[in-house]
């Protein structure tokens, strides 16, 4: 078994409180004065908890290594996470990042990535990388990190490689990414999502997680309102693409056009944005290469300023009304 590099897991998902809901205070340290602390919280949660050997807890990089430690307002260390500088070339790496039980989903994960981050701005590291546990994938992905290649195991968990661009957005280099930046965007929305597309591309808005993310928005009880702009309407209707069945049992939440204006119909790219500063641009349509980011509220705006000025231009798809949309 192989030592684990970047354990960035804690147990159970913090990630779905994007902030603070309990009185705790998250600040940076000095490795030397408080190993024991963070020691204390990394062996209750990946060695008591989920069985990491004590052997691999532990590494050479921890002296090196920028750290946070979450406390209470009494001083009770709650929570520990680190940031490993870069090397070889490589990016730095947030790891270690861990938070004891009773104080999951009260947002703890969610403000030490945030001090982690800053600290790498403050640094002028600029790109970050982390190997996350496959149930904190979506904190994650919440938090503009992006998946790349396969998924693996590591000190007996599986795990997922991913990467965020402090200073600009990800590549998007292949499905599983272009399905979890998709996905990303759709989850990061406040109450409006807009795409735009030359049809439903098969295996985007087909894939699961894209489809329940879109589910959950669409109910989530906001009003949330998805806007489709559609270069061909009929090719989703031939292929019966899931996702109009999807808007068909949700048509107050799905609204469809067709572009008709003959600028509009050589448009050759693809997006989708929300109106929480996250997008996913493909420069071509039919590929699903290109670049995503989920802070980004100048481009997203963009986006959705060119996406509205084209909507209006476009005409509402009718045929989909005999599909209940």
């Amino acid at each position: 078994m192989s030592a684990p590099e970047d354990l960035a897991g804690f147990g159970d998902a913090d990630a779905a409180v994007p902030a603070a809901t309990a009185p705790f205070r998250v600040q940076p340290v000095e490795y030397a004065r408080a190993m024991a602390e963070l020691h204390a919280i990394r062996e209750a949660v990946f060695v008591r908890e989920q069985h990491v050997p004590a052997a691999l807890e532990r590494d050479a990089l921890d002296p090196a290594c920028a750290h946070v430690v979450a406390r209470t307002l009494d001083g009770e260390a709650i929570g520990t996470g680190r940031l490993v500088p870069p090397g070889d070339g490589g990016p730095a790496r947030v790891g270690r990042m861990a938070v004891l039980a009773p104080w999951r989903r009260h947002g703890v994960g969610a403000a030490m990535l945030s001090a982690l981050l800053r600290l790498a701005r403050e640094r002028g590291w600029y790109e970050v990388a982390l190997h996350a546990q496959a149930g904190a994938v979506d904190f994650y992905l919440q938090h503009g990190f992006v998946p790349r290649g396969p998924r693996f195991m590591e000190a007996g968990i599986e795990h997922q490689s991913m990467h965020r661009i402090l200073a600009g957005a990800s590549q998007v280099a292949g499905a599983a990414d272009a399905v979890a930046a998709c996905a990303a965007v759709v989850r990061g929305a406040r109450r409006a999502l807009c795409v735009r597309a030359h049809a439903l591309d098969p295996g985007l808005f087909d894939a699961a997680a894209v489809l329940e993310a879109l589910r959950r928005f669409a109910t989530g009880g906001t009003g949330g309102q998805v806007r489709i702009l559609l270069q061909d309407a009929a090719a989703p209707q031939r292929a019966q693409a899931p996702l109009l069945a999807l808007a068909q049992r949700l048509p107050s939440a799905f609204a469809f056009r067709e572009v008709a204006d003959a600028v509009d119909r050589e448009y050759p790219s693809a997006f989708i944005a929300n109106d929480a500063g996250g997008y996913y641009f493909r420069g071509l349509a039919s590929r699903l290469e290109g670049e995503a980011d989920q802070a980004a509220p100048g481009r997203a705006r963009q986006l959705r300023g060119e996406f509205d000025r084209a909507w209006e231009r476009s005409r509402p798809v009718t045929e989909y009304r005999a599909l209940g949309i």
